[in-house]
């Protein structure tokens, strides 16, 4: 039988001590969260970066306007806003795992404790043994059935030992290697928010650099007439799509109550202040005279998910100049709703929508009046006052 040496025994158990403060086992399951689903969203998230940066590049190989460089801060301003959200849920997925790990730290330093201390009782035992030779041992057995008695037990024992150095060995590897993840999580940690930190201040660069070009564009004449017939451009882009969208025929699962006998009683969008009204329009300063087919709606701060105003069918959600992300539901008889200067869409092109569902969230991308919703209605392709059809306030 083969037994352990006074030396070895030293080894291990100073080798045990030295590791019993070891921090974390490798993660497991992050409790309720569903890794599929956070994954799916990373990929969603990433390929809408992906997205924004060929449409930027795009955008720089156009003519310059002044829109068209608001356009461009706009869609810079979505990148690096998409790229905190990436940075933002990396960062609770590595300190989620980072819990797990420090909340399972108590029962690793209970089970090596308890491995560590079986190993120095069997060592013990096993030295102690190991110092009388098998003659002596045989000639001190009281009677045979002693004998074999110590025998089967020693050799059981010599077994046991055996397992369970090898299992004590196996959780020191794997609290090593978890220890190296955990530092390793810890950088990650710490990168992501460096990363985020920049992202922020980046953000606020291209803020200020849109808050100077919109003053300018308001404060100069010249400035203010070019973007004024960039806009009437765009105007007509955005009729030439709902002329567009007249054409194609939607069929309703369910049937649906006709808007035109909701007037006056349509949910608002949003709640907030209407800042540009519907219809014809005199410049204060300028004097200049535009039309509004729609009205602008500027959000109380933290209410800014903008909801359908009524059942219908998403027939665009997509980014369209002057208006920024536009989503156009299409409610039946003819009849359009129309969302712009939209940050980020809450429903896809195809989806059908309920009265109040959330569909986006308000933002500034195409808009000279900061954060804030341009909504209009359609019938039959002719714009209509939109404070005509909500409800009273």
């Amino acid at each position: 039988m083969k037994f352990c040496s006074p030396r070895l025994f030293r080894f291990l158990s100073i080798f045990g001590l030295s590791l019993v403060l070891i921090f974390a086992l490798s993660p497991e399951a992050r409790g309720q969260q569903d890794v599929s689903e956070y994954k799916k969203r990373l990929e969603d998230i990433s390929q809408q970066i992906d997205q924004l940066k060929m449409r930027i590049e795009d955008e720089e190989k156009k003519e310059s306007t002044f829109l068209s460089e608001l356009d461009r801060i706009g869609f810079q301003k979505n990148l690096i806003k998409k790229e905190i959200t990436l940075y933002t849920m990396q960062l609770g997925n590595t300190n989620s795992e980072l819990s797990t790990i420090k909340r399972d730290m108590p029962r690793l330093k209970a089970k090596l404790e308890m491995e560590k201390e079986s190993i120095e009782k069997i060592l013990v035992t096993m030295y102690k043994f190991g110092k009388v030779n098998q003659l002596q041992f045989i000639l001190q057995a009281k009677d045979m059935n002693t004998l074999v008695s110590e025998n089967k037990n020693l050799a059981l024992l010599a077994q046991y030992q055996n397992n369970i150095i090898s299992n004590y060995m196996n959780t020191l590897t794997q609290l090593k290697e978890a220890e190296q993840r955990l530092e390793a999580k810890r950088k990650e940690s710490s990168n992501l928010i460096w990363k985020t930190k920049n992202k922020r201040q980046e953000l606020n660069v291209q803020e200020r650099k849109q808050k100077a070009l919109i003053d300018e564009i308001k404060e100069n004449k010249s400035m203010h007439l070019q973007a004024l017939e960039d806009l009437n451009q765009r105007a007509k882009q955005l009729e030439s799509l709902i002329e567009k969208l007249l054409k194609d025929e939607i069929s309703f699962p369910i049937l649906i109550v006709p808007l035109y006998e909701q007037r006056a009683k349509i949910p608002w969008p949003i709640e907030g202040e209407v800042v540009s009204t519907f219809g014809r329009q005199i410049h204060p300063r300028f004097r200049t005279v535009t039309f509004n087919n729609g009205i602008e709606i500027s959000p109380q701060k933290d209410q800014e998910i903008v909801k359908s105003i009524h059942p219908g069918k998403v027939v665009f959600s997509d980014y369209l100049k002057g208006f920024g992300n536009v989503i156009i539901i299409d409610h039946g008889m003819s009849f359009h709703s129309i969302y712009g200067h939209c940050a980020d869409f809450l429903v896809k092109k195809g989806e059908l929508v309920k009265t109040g569902q959330p569909i986006a969230i308000a933002g500034d991308t195409g808009s000279l009046e900061g954060i804030a919703l341009y909504f209009g209605i359609t019938s039959k392709g002719k714009p209509v006052d939109p404070l005509k059809w909500l409800k009273r306030r």
